[in-house]
């Protein structure tokens, strides 16, 4: 491959092997600074989805649902748990193609991500069956009820499939997780796109290819650099996944860009979009979206130059664990995005 570089990341008998991160070579899992950084970053994540609802109406005269911030914050849960199982299949694929790499994988948090992602849906599935109102007692969920309408039973598609993700993960093939995941996509874009909207099938099929392609990129990039550690003997190997990694980013970062537009234009007339992205609460939301992604595209060609003209290519670790913090944060503000008032479409 054109990006294979020589590079001094190689071990000898008088130190260690140099990993990308310039520390010791690990076996995958984190330490304990490592761990409360993450914990810190989930802990800020999601105050977006929680804080955000009150920032983003403010002034707009707009009315939010009730449990605005509790709603963006299961659907932000539930979007990253669609991350980490999608993005490890896909780095696998990746890895596979590449002839000459260790063995050695990380290990797969596709279990844990799907029993999260289970209790997010139960917990969505709740406010359906009331009538997207938050449940304040068991006597107040009619399951039942959800089998009635076409959001309960989008919400027990989600509940069954994230479950069903689950156990293929800890099965035999866990690759076969691949199609319940796929479900848990299809219903929501589905959901995200009710009957009486014009051309509803339009709407959930750029909203599918939006959700997947992001879903392979955050949870791509996150398991490429939980991979990366443990090919320390092996940075040919290293320099070879970042570069298929960094060239496939590129085409889901434009399908991403392409699809995004294209919502936003089915939901805001261009003529209104930039009176909307200041007035109101899913305009200013979708501006924050806009912004973040941009910062992540530059981190993402950062990445990219150091890995191809860099004197060390794996120099491109550091921007590219910046650009998993971003990418974390645009999942939280996607799931603030789905739960605010749809834009006003002026006519």
């Amino acid at each position: 491959m054109g990006l294979i570089r020589p590079t001094d990341g190689t071990s000898d008998e008088s130190g260690p092997v140099r990993t990308p991160g310039g520390g010791r070579p690990d076996n995958g899992r984190p330490g304990v600074g490592r761990a409360v950084a993450v914990l810190v970053l989930v802990a800020s994540a999601a105050l977006i989805p929680l804080l955000g609802p009150s920032l983003a109406l403010d002034g707009t005269g707009e009315a939010a649902a009730p449990g605005v911030g509790g709603i963006g914050l299961l659907r932000t849960v539930l979007f990253a748990a669609l991350c980490v199982p999608v993005g490890e299949l896909f780095v696998r694929r990746l890895a596979g193609r590449l002839p000459g790499t260790p063995p050695e994988r990380a290990r797969s948090w596709a279990p844990y991500a799907a029993w999260v992602g289970f209790v997010a849906a139960l917990g969505l599935a709740s406010v359906v069956s009331t009538g997207n109102l938050v449940p304040h007692s068991l006597a107040s969920i009619d399951v039942g009820g959800l089998y009635e309408s076409r959001d309960g039973k989008l919400a027990l598609l989600e509940v069954n499939g994230m479950a069903a993700a689950g156990l293929c993960a800890l099965s035999a093939r866990p690759a076969t997780q691949i199609w319940p995941l796929t479900a848990v996509a299809v219903a929501e874009a589905l959901r995200a796109h009710p009957a009486p909207e014009l051309d509803p099938l339009t709407g959930s099929a750029l909203t599918f290819v939006h959700l997947m392609c992001a879903a392979l990129w955050v949870g791509g990039l996150m398991y490429v650099l939980r991979t990366l550690p443990l090919w320390g003997t092996a940075p040919e190997a290293r320099v070879a996944l970042l570069g298929l990694y960094a060239r496939v980013a590129a085409v889901l970062l434009a399908l991403i860009t392409a699809t995004g537009i294209w919502s936003t234009l089915r939901r805001m007339p261009p003529d209104t979009v930039l009176d909307q992205l200041t007035s109101t609460a899913y305009g200013r939301t979708l501006l924050a979206k806009v912004i973040v992604v941009v910062a992540v595209a530059v981190l993402a060609l950062w990445a990219r130059l150091r890995l191809s003209r860099a004197a060390d290519p794996l120099t491109a670790y550091s921007p590219a664990r910046a650009e998993v913090v971003a990418l974390g944060l645009v999942v939280a503000v996607s799931g603030l995005l789905t739960a605010l008032p749809v834009p006003i479409r002026w006519t």
